[in-house]
């Protein structure tokens, strides 16, 4: 005798549902992580060193200076010369918005006696942190300001070197002694 046995032609639906679900969430939560993991790269320039060093100097070069001390900033203007001493606010941080204010001056000075500056040099002691010397550094680059009703940042020096500061209490730039018929 033959058995007849009634097979089931018809296949079970596969329930994608909730595969589609989970790709619906995940799509926006992995874009949202590649935007959120940018990485940015600051550019920095060796500070130039001269050649010839054995030809004597008459007067200290036109160097900008910023030299990040624990309690304040300097500013000089040529190298050794200080313009500006910026103390700690009250609060104890470093004021960034005087700063900016100084630079934007400076630049503004030297744009008149058609000087085009674009470097500077920033002197940091051994015991400034990486964080404040990544905002002085943003801060040094450029500065927001309004043209024609939209906030663009101004350019002020990109081209940032970095140093030591000297000891405290020296200048930056020792000039050798005057030669010459007396």
């Amino acid at each position: 005798m033959r058995r007849l046995s009634k097979r089931n032609s018809e296949e079970a639906d596969v329930d994608v549902t909730s595969f589609i679900n989970l790709v619906i969430v995940l799509v926006p939560v992995l874009l949202m992580g590649m935007v959120l993991s940018r990485i940015t790269v600051l550019d920095l320039k060796l500070p130039d060193i001269a050649v010839n060093s054995a030809a004597p100097q008459t007067e200290p070069p036109a160097q900008l200076e910023l030299i990040v001390r624990a309690n304040y900033f300097d500013i000089n203007y040529p190298a050794g010369i200080n313009l500006k001493r910026l103390n700690k606010t009250a609060a104890g941080n470093y004021d960034y918005a005087n700063l900016t204010l100084h630079l934007q001056e400076i630049k503004r000075q030297l744009g008149e006696k058609g000087i085009e500056k674009r470097d500077i040099y920033l002197l940091s002691e051994k015991n400034v942190d990486y964080q404040t010397l990544v905002q002085v550094m943003d801060t040094v680059r450029s500065y927001r300001t309004v043209v024609a009703t939209s906030v663009v940042n101004a350019e002020l020096f990109p081209e940032v070197s970095l140093g030591d500061a000297p000891p405290e209490g020296e200048q930056t730039l020792a000039l050798p002694p005057a030669t010459g018929a007396q």
